[in-house]
């Protein structure tokens, strides 16, 4: 019987396992998507040479906020905002962009 229950546990770990590393997102695809989208307000990019607008915080400020972790970008990222346009992020978007400015935390 603890053989079944050690076999199912395994089984279920194993099949979580790629979820989880799935929902940790591509920070290069990340970066690619926030340079083509967020770049004309935000300074995604440290080597970036100039920001759309200053009444925005860059993508390295944003890392650096202690509020900042991969849960708040997701909601924050997939809730519409007024001031900010109207993207429609699939989920691996919004993991990757999330993976990318969690990258530029020092």
């Amino acid at each position: 019987m603890w053989q079944a229950r050690i076999v199912a546990a395994v089984a279920l770990a194993l099949v979580a396992l790629p979820a989880v590393a799935q929902e940790s997102g591509d920070r290069f695809a990340g970066h690619d998507l926030a340079v083509r989208w967020c770049s004309s307000c935000h300074l995604v990019d440290p080597g970036q040479q100039r920001q759309g607008s200053d009444a925005v915080p860059t993508f390295a400020a944003i890392a650096a906020m202690k509020s900042t972790t991969e849960a708040s970008l997701k909601v924050f990222l997939a809730t519409p905002h007024a001031r900010m346009p109207d993207y429609t992020l699939s989920r691996d978007d919004i993991a990757d962009v999330s993976a990318y400015i969690l990258s530029l935390r020092k």
